[in-house]
């Protein structure tokens, strides 16, 4: 009579942990997905404002009139630690430009871990540690690192996510082709080209 009832038992176990690792696959897949771009090349910069770390303040207003290149990291995400350095060689190129705006803005990271993890990194680039998602999600639901490059009216005109990351040759041509050509025309003739990550 054991051996009757031992056969269901393993049978119904075996069904148990396939579907159960099912689920957990299907939920750590959609945990780890792009997200939906609520701001994509084209829209204008939501209305947003932010403490950075030297206490003055950022935020769509003080954009305005500048080309801006804004990027939402964590310091423990693997594509993040690729894309900063990147970022940083950014900000140092474009530091005595006063036309050019580059700020790094957390995901629910404190100021703390980001000081820290600036310290030891020797990172430069401005940046607002926020504890929650409320910036963030006015421009994404999920995914990091995102780098947007934005005209002075406040028109994105390239956004990158992390597949792939952005590279530094590919943000410094959006960069000094938004300086020369942040023009409505030419934002208009690159889309006749099929380019909608790149309007600039």
């Amino acid at each position: 009579m054991y051996l009757v009832y031992l056969y269901p038992m393993k049978y119904w176990s075996s069904i148990f942990f396939v579907l159960l690792g099912c689920l957990l696959f299907s939920c750590i897949r959609e945990e780890v997905s792009a997200g939906e771009n609520i701001v994509e090349p084209g829209d204008v910069l939501p209305d947003f404002s932010a403490v950075l770390n030297d206490g003055s303040e950022l935020s769509t207003q003080s954009l305005k009139g500048k080309v801006a290149v804004l990027i939402f990291f964590r310091t423990e995400c693997p594509d993040c630690q690729k894309e900063l350095p990147v970022i940083q060689r950014l900000y140092e190129e474009y530091a005595a430009n006063e036309e050019v705006a580059i700020y790094a803005i957390s995901r629910e990271e404190g100021e703390e871990e980001v000081a820290d993890y600036w310290e030891k990194n020797s990172l430069t680039i401005p940046y607002s540690a926020q504890d929650d998602r409320r910036v963030y999600e006015l421009f994404s639901t999920s995914g990091i690192p995102r780098v947007y490059v934005c005209r002075r009216d406040g028109t994105v005109v390239s956004m990158y996510s992390d597949n792939p990351i952005a590279t530094y040759s590919q943000l410094s041509e959006d960069v000094e082709n938004t300086l020369k050509f942040s023009s409505y025309l030419f934002a208009e003739q690159m889309l006749s080209l099929n380019l909608p990550t790149r309007i600039y």
